[in-house]
């Protein structure tokens, strides 16, 4: 299985990683407002950039509760509540994203030392039922 990606595509991951870092940085340092707002500045240019303005449009008017979750948490993170914004950005991006877990789980599967991490407790469990 082989992606081909472009170079801006390439610069989306980048955005989308260096913004979950940010985030979880300013989780780690006890709710660091500048660190979270960063994060999610950079998170959603990312996802605009790796998949383009009309398609996120669609992902996020498909969804209405887990768009307003979003939103309402960035509205927190940036009224001085981080606690009740990041958990529901958080909320909000788990439903928003509910489509895209098997396609991520059937990626990450096939991650050499990843894969066998997430697929040997399975395996495990599997064993375990038959006896």
């Amino acid at each position: 299985m082989v992606y081909e990606i472009t170079e801006q595509q390439k610069v989306g991951l980048g955005l989308i990683g260096f913004g979950i870092s940010f985030a979880f940085l300013g989780v780690s340092l006890f709710f660091d407002r500048g660190l979270l707002a960063l994060g999610n500045i950079l998170w959603l240019a990312g996802v605009v950039i790796l998949i383009g303005w009309y398609s996120t449009l669609q992902l996020f008017r498909k969804n209405y509760k887990g768009t307003a979750c979003f939103v309402l948490g960035l509205f927190f993170l940036f009224v001085r509540w981080p606690i009740v914004g990041i958990i529901l950005e958080i909320y909000g991006c788990f439903v928003v994203f509910s489509g895209f877990w098997a396609s991520v789980s059937g990626f990450l599967c096939h991650i050499p030392v990843v894969g066998w991490v997430i697929q040997y407790p399975v395996m495990f469990l599997d064993r375990l039922r038959r006896g």
